[in-house]
Parts: C-alpha cells; structure tokens; sequence
C-alpha cells in the first residue's frame, strides 16, 4: 500500500503541473481526491491491514493528500497570475500614442438666433424673463381678452391637460403679458422666449411644438410709431442694411390696433417662390398697440399708461437670417445641416 501511495503521490504532481485550466485542476481533484478518487480507493484497504499498520498507512495517506492539496493550490495560483498577465498585456494601452482630437460643436442656428435677438432687445433696455409651459386658460386666454367660442379655444387646436379645459401646454408666450404687468412695477420694457404648443401638422413652415419671443412695452405716451420703429430696427439689426419690412392690418383681441410685419422673403428677394407661397414675403410676427381692456384686467390704468407687444416666431427668424427653406430641418438634428452653422 505504501508503494501505491507514493506512486499515487508522484502521478498526482505530474498531472497537476501539466493542467492548463482552472477546470482540468477541478476534473483531477475529483479523480484523485474525491469520494470515489483514487486515494479513497487505496484507503479502502486500509481494513485489510494488520492493527499496529494502519496508523503508519494512515499518516502516509494523509501527507499524500496534503502534498495533492499543496500542490492544486499552487497551480491555481499560477493559472491566476498567467491569466492576470495575459489580461494586462491584452488591455495594455501606449501612453505615448497621440490621443484622438476632440470635435467640437456647433452652436444650433435656433441658438444663434435666439442669442443674438435677446443682444439686440437688451441694448434697447429690455430686460429678459422666462414663461411656464403649462399655463392656465385664465392668462392664456381669458387675461389677453381671447373669450369662450374663440378658435383657437377649441380641443382640435390646442393641448388641453384637463377635461375641464383649464390647464394647457400653452399655445402662445403672450400669457406672460398679463404676468408681467401684475408683478412688476412700471415702466416695463420685457422679452419672453420660450417653447408653445398648437396642434399644427408638421410641414415645412409649421410644427406642433415651436418657439415664440414676447415683447411687451408698458409706459406713459406709448404710439403706434415706437411699435414700427423699435421692430423694424430690430429686423435691420438681425438680417443686415437693406432688409425690407412691412406692417400689415391685422387682430388680436390683446392688441389695437393691430399688425403683422412681414420681412422680404430671402429666397427670391420678393419675386414669389415655394418658400414664401408665393408672395415675396415672409410673416415674422404679430404685434398692436396694448389693448386697454388687457391693461385694465392687470390693474393699470389705460388712461395714464399704454404700450404695444409683439409675438415672433423664433423658427421662422433663424429660417430667414440663415437663408433655411424648410422648418423640419431645424428639428431633426441631422449633423450634417448642423455643421454648416458656427
């Protein structure tokens, strides 16, 4: 017995240092240690030996086992440094190769021209605020003199939020109108960027989600003139010398009078083309004369106070600085259109 344990001992080593795997030492420790192993096998016999043996076989099979055991546990060790090794040569990285350049980006042209108009209003003495995109009916509409059966009340037009019709995604920034007057003192001069909502189909002057820019001017002696002039100064400011304006008749129930101001259209130079439909010219904005009614319900007297305010689309304005013949371009986020813009 004493020679199959030292037999057993010398193959046992020898296998274990040729085993290449974590789960070739697991199949070896089962089939020489194991319950049905072969050192369990040997063991076995053990009965057949006469008394005063069997302590002297039994300290040799246990200092077999303890060299097995030893043994497996260095050569897991060693599998574990080679596969650590191999993992580290693997994932090595040259310090000394030059990184990628980083590419940088490009401002949006809704951005620009969103910037460059607040520029222009401030050095005019505006001061800029910021509008809730869910509003109540009340300042959406009610505030801006918009009664119940108006149009643009009705569900096929705007993003209701209640069955009650009293919160909505609001369909216009003029809502922060009414806001303004009620919580700042006079005189007022205010822009008011911000996203609106209107259930438009998406084509390539329209869309159901778009951005609008508030003005509001509320002082004593306020005319109709200070309207034209201060916005078409504005039009020469953001699309360059020469840039032709016109202000045509039209309503809003928070303005009178009122107006549309149109700017040439950049496409064919007033000729009539796909992008302006035809007509040489292209809506900006609306704007009017503050109604007194709008300034009574904000608690100013229209007697001794007037002023005017405008609504303009901002997609329509970076459309026209940018030369851009189709609204869906600004919002699809193709790099390839982006990259054209700084």
């Amino acid at each position: 017995m004493k020679e199959h344990l030292e037999q057993l001992k010398t193959q046992a080593l020898e296998a274990l240092e040729k085993a290449a795997s974590n789960e070739e030492l697991e199949s070896l420790r089962i089939r020489l240690l194991g319950k049905k192993g072969e050192l369990t096998a040997i063991l076995k016999q053990m009965g057949k030996l006469p008394a005063e043996e069997r302590p002297i076989m039994g300290q040799a099979a246990n200092n077999v086992r303890a060299a097995i055991e030893q043994r497996l546990e260095q050569c897991k060790e060693k599998l574990q440094v080679a596969a650590l090794n191999a993992k580290l040569a693997s994932e090595a990285l040259d310090v000394t190769v030059p990184g990628k350049p980083v590419r940088m980006g490009h401002r949006h042209p809704m951005n620009v021209s969103l910037e460059e108009l607040k520029n222009i209003f401030i050095g005019m003495g505006f001061a800029v605020d910021e509008g809730n995109e869910i509003e109540l009916s009340t300042y959406n509409f009610d505030r801006l003199n918009t009664d119940e059966g108006h149009p643009a009340r009705e569900w096929t037009d705007t993003f209701y939020l209640d069955e009650n019709s009293e919160t909505l995604l609001r369909t216009h920034t003029s809502p922060m109108e009414p806001r303004i007057m009620e919580s700042h003192e006079l005189p007022i001069r205010y822009i008011v960027p911000g996203r609106c909502y209107r259930k438009d189909e998406v084509d390539a002057t329209h869309s159901p989600m778009f951005h609008q820019m508030e003005g509001l001017v509320v002082d004593k002696n306020i005319t109709f003139a200070d309207l034209k002039g201060a916005l078409h100064n504005m039009a020469v400011q953001l699309y360059g010398p020469g840039t032709v304006t016109r202000f045509r008749p039209h309503h809003f129930p928070f303005t009178e009078p009122s107006c549309e101001m149109d700017v040439q259209c950049h496409k064919c130079g007033g000729k009539g083309c796909p992008t302006c439909k035809g007509e040489g010219w292209i809506e900006l904005l609306g704007a009017g004369v503050c109604n007194p009614l709008v300034l009574k319900a904000s608690g100013i007297d229209p007697d001794k106070y007037s002023g005017w305010a405008f609504g303009m689309g901002l997609e329509r304005a970076a459309l026209q600085k940018f030369k851009i013949d189709d609204l869906r371009l600004i919002f699809e986020n193709d790099v390839r259109f982006l990259e054209q813009f700084d």
